[in-house]
Order: structure tokens, then C-alpha cells, then sequence
């Protein structure tokens, strides 16, 4: 069987492209962009998303309760296009516990990823409870307690989640979570949210996964996984067949250095090596393009939906044009990217002039 995925690796990843003369995309960042009233604060930005109207949906780990373990740490806040605060979405919603992403779908409903809770709350634009995927643990269950990754992983049940961490839909409205820190799966359902599959296990061949940490799709319905913990992007059919599997291979600075921490090299974990994908998002409209961000050496790369890198911008760091461990982006055109960052607490709207 191993034999037959490294046949079908060979056969179906993205194109080795040379990437040692990738340019750099000139771009600023808008400063001050989010008007915060004087009483609110952010704490680690998990996730950014905009809706048709260009209004800005930030999922925060602010307004945190407690002590540093068991805090509830989310927030989820709207803006105008202009930046202007409108107001809290879920105020003291029973599913918030650890913020993780957030995402606008094409009605324009915003879905909040609850990595603490395991659940998966969709909103209608009105900022109502609409579905709710997943069922947060509870005190007064036996044994409850904070998910433990053991060996051999557990099997992941129909219908329940563990540390999620995005959600996207295809054509169809039908929609697919990634499931995530410990189940390494992701799970479709349609578009009234029943269960119709699932697909991948821990590991490192085609249809594995480890952490499968965003997820986006194209106008096609294909799914790109950005599956952190192996330093790729997988694609698939939005039945779940493999596609392909894209690499970003581009040198690193030499002076380049890391938020915090030692500079990674080629034994450090793969989530924190160049070009393993953090965040991903894919641009509207009939060219698309797919953006990634990895948190060393802090860059943000323009793709091709067939996997070649067409530029890149940026590096770690606190100023504008900076970045802290990029967790999600959102970008409603090719040249207008929202990133949302962990380590500096703040959303960056850049506009990029290629």
C-alpha cells in the first residue's frame, strides 16, 4: 500500500517549479485600520475574515476570563469596510473557550472554529445561532479533560470533533471542516449540515495529514489543506480524492530571524521550517489565486492554483509590513489580503501592488 502512495505522490504532485528567483511583491500595510472603542481590546488574533460588503469579522483570544489554563479566551467582533467597530457577535456564547478561525460563506453566514470547545457555530448574517457542528466537553463528564494525543491515535467518530480548525464549501454549498489537531480528517456535510463522509489519518502520504490547519476552495470546488505539520498544501476533489500536493521551496534569508525562539533549521519541527502553511485563502473571480503564509521567516507567497509561487512579501517581526505567526487570512481580491496575527496581537489590511 505504501508502495502504491508513493506511485500516486509521483503521479499526481504539483509541477517541481525553480524557485530561487521568486519576486518580492511591493505592498503596505494601512495603519491603524481596526478602530477599537477605548474600553476593548484584542489579545491573539486567530482569525480574520470579510463578508460581501467588505465589513471585517475578527475572531480574538481577547476578553479572556481566568486563569492562563482553563480562561475563555474568544471573541468574536465586527468592522466596517473603513474599519469602523460595529459590534460583538455571540457575546458569552456557550461554545466559546479558545479561539481558532473565522470564515464568511457565500450567503454571507459567519462561521466560528472553537478549538477549545471542538464545536463549529455558523451565524446568520443577523449574528444568530444558525447550525452547530460538534459538542464542547464539560466539567461533569467523567474524566473530562483537555485532549491528549495518544498512540495509536483514536478513531474519529461521525459527527463529534476534536481541536477543529476551519471550515470551506465548494459549488454545492456542501461543507468541509478540518479536524485538526488530533483527528487529522476532514469532514463533509452537506449543505443542511448532514454528515455525508470523511477522509484522511494521521500520517505523511497522499490523504494523510498532520494538522490539517486551514482549508480553502477554488470555483471548481476543489479542497487545498494547508497541512502544517508536513510542510504542504494538499489538493483534493471535493469527494475527497487526491489531487495533488504543493511545496514552497524558497530560500531563506540568511539574516532572516524568528518571532521568537532559535532560528529553525532542517531538524526543527516542520510546522515552524519556511514555506510550512499556517494560513491559506484563495482570491474570488474567474483567475484565482491561492495565498499561504508560514510563520518563519514570516512571508506571505502568491500561488498559481497548480502549486508555482509568483511572489512574496514580507517578514517576522512587530512593525506594519511585520509579521507574528500569521493564523488566517482572508483575501476578497487579488491585490487586498486581510492577516490575522497571534504574537502581535492585530489584523493587518495590506494592499499589495504587484
Amino acid at each position: 500500500m505504501r508502495f502504491r502512495w508513493t506511485i500516486a505522490l509521483a503521479l499526481f504532485s504539483a509541477p517541481v517549479f525553480a524557485q530561487d528567483a521568486v519576486p518580492e511583491i511591493p505592498y503596505e500595510s494601512v495603519p491603524n485600520f481596526l478602530k477599537m472603542p477605548a474600553d476593548l481590546y484584542l489579545g491573539e488574533v486567530a482569525g480574520v475574515a470579510v463578508n460581501s460588503k467588505g465589513h471585517v469579522f475578527v475572531f480574538s483570544r481577547g476578553n479572556t476570563t481566568g486563569p492562563a489554563y482553563g480562561a475563555t479566551a474568544a471573541q468574536l467582533l465586527e468592522f466596517g469596510k473603513d474599519g469602523k467597530y460595529i459590534r460583538e457577535i455571540g457575546r458569552n456564547l456557550y461554545a466559546w473557550s479558545f479561539a481558532h478561525a473565522v470564515r464568511v460563506d457565500p450567503n454571507d453566514n459567519i462561521w466560528a472554529i472553537d478549538k477549545g470547545s471542538d464545536t463549529i457555530v455558523e451565524f446568520n448574517p443577523e449574528g444568530r445561532v444558525a447550525m452547530v457542528f460538534g459538542r464542547k466537553k464539560e466539567a461533569a463528564d467523567e474524566n473530562s479533560g483537555p485532549w491528549t494525543h495518544v498512540n495509536p491515535p483514536r478513531p474519529a467518530v461521525i459527527g463529534q470533533f476534536r481541536q477543529p480548525t476551519d471550515v470551506t464549501w465548494d459549488r454545492e454549498g456542501s461543507i468541509f471542516i478540518s479536524d485538526g489537531y488530533i483527528n487529522s480528517r476532514i469532514a463533509k456535510y452537506d449543505e443542511k449540515g448532514d454528515w455525508v463522509k470523511q477522509w484522511g489519518e494521521p500520517g505523511s502520504g497522499p490523504g494523510e495529514f498532520n494538522t490539517p490547519h486551514s482549508i480553502a476552495a477554488d470555483a471548481n470546488g476543489n479542497i487545498y489543506v494547508a497541512d502544517r505539520g508536513n510542510r504542504r498544501i494538499q489538493v483534493f476533489d471535493h469527494d475527497g480524492a487526491f489531487l495533488r500536493e504543493i511545496k514552497i521551496d524558497v530560500p531563506t534569508p540568511p539574516d532572516a530571524q524568528p518571532w521568537m525562539g532559535s532560528r529553525p533549521d532542517a531538524h526543527t519541527q516542520a510546522t515552524m521550517q519556511p514555506g510550512s502553511p499556517w494560513a491559506i485563502c484563495i482570491t474570488p473571480g474567474p483567475h484565482q489565486y491561492l495565498y499561504s503564509a508560514d510563520a518563519f521567516p514570516g512571508r506571505v507567497y502568491k500561488l498559481s492554483l497548480d502549486g508555482k509561487v509568483l511572489g512574496m512579501l514580507g517578514r517576522t517581526g512587530r512593525q506594519l509590513k511585520q509579521f507574528g505567526w500569521i493564523h488566517e487570512m482572508a483575501c476578497p481580491s487579488e491585490n487586498e489580503i486581510y492577516v490575522a496575527e497571534l504574537l502581535n496581537w492585530r489584523v493587518q489590511k495590506l494592499i499589495l501592488h504587484p
